[in-house]
């Protein structure tokens, strides 16, 4: 197989999926490590892709992810995030095992949980950081690189962790009838493993997500047991929730601590 042969078939890959690994390249293509680290230059200096750790992502439009930093995510609608926190806060039972997902509401529901009897696995470094300071619950964090703009410390080759939980307590940047999605293609892929690892997907958003619309989907709304969002949520999208089979609860954001 040529370059442009396999240029071509890494590029069709990426409209299906927003990342793919060196390793997934490697076995889909049959070829070494180092013919796919230069096909992934090629592509990253023609514009067709982005070169990424570990491997390639899908541009989005305009070339730019457009996931928002997480410092400056984490001042958005406040009020509202630590109300889904507290919420979300009364499903967990002491001596659970859970999983906390990045993200500034997800930091919230950490912050609540520091010093109770659980389990906690993140790949959020915001959290780990002050759960390693401040917590005395048991932790246990991601492996691998750290991604400054969406706070995460993920390995793009490693699949998902060798951890089980009762519930996985995730954000996301968007939700429609799909079901979460994101812009980074690094979120996709972690939402998507972590995922795997529960028993149940707690989703923690407030009703401003339901406006904004990436193009990446990275879990479906079938996989959501529950959502934890604030009264904002309209009647459509109440409608459509239900339609899924999502249980909904409302957090009291007027009652805030």
């Amino acid at each position: 197989m040529n370059d442009a042969s396999r240029h071509k078939l890494i590029t069709d890959l990426l409209r299906e999926t927003p990342f793919a690994s060196v390793r997934d390249l490697q076995v889909r293509l049959g070829v070494s490590p180092a013919t796919i680290r230069r096909d992934i230059d090629k592509l990253h200096e023609t514009g067709r892709a982005k070169k990424v750790y570990g491997g390639i992502s899908a541009f989005e439009v305009g070339g730019r992810l457009a996931a928002r930093p997480y410092d400056e995510n984490r001042d958005i609608a406040v009020e509202a995030k630590r109300a889904i926190a507290q919420k979300a806060a009364s499903l967990v039972r002491d001596g659970d095992s859970i999983i906390v997902h990045a993200g500034s509401t997800c930091f919230q529901l950490g912050v609540l949980l520091a010093r109770r009897n659980l389990r906690i696995y993140t790949n959020s470094m915001p959290l780990a950081a002050y759960l390693g300071e401040h917590g005395s619950c048991h932790l246990s964090l991601s492996g691998g690189e750290l991604y400054r703009e969406p706070g995460i410390i993920h390995d793009p080759a490693s699949g998902a962790p060798d951890y089980f939980a009762s519930r996985f307590f995730v954000g996301t940047q968007g939700i429609d009838s799909q079901g979460l999605l994101e812009s980074h293609p690094l979120l996709v892929k972690a939402i998507g493993e972590l995922s795997t690892c529960a028993d149940e997907v707690v989703l923690l958003a407030d009703s401003r997500k339901f406006s904004i619309q990436p193009r990446n989907l990275a879990l479906t709304l079938s996989r959501v047991g529950t959502i934890v969002t604030d009264d904002g949520l309209s009647d459509a999208n109440a409608k459509m929730l239900e339609n899924a089979g999502v249980t909904i609860l409302i957090a009291d954001v007027g009652g805030v601590i």
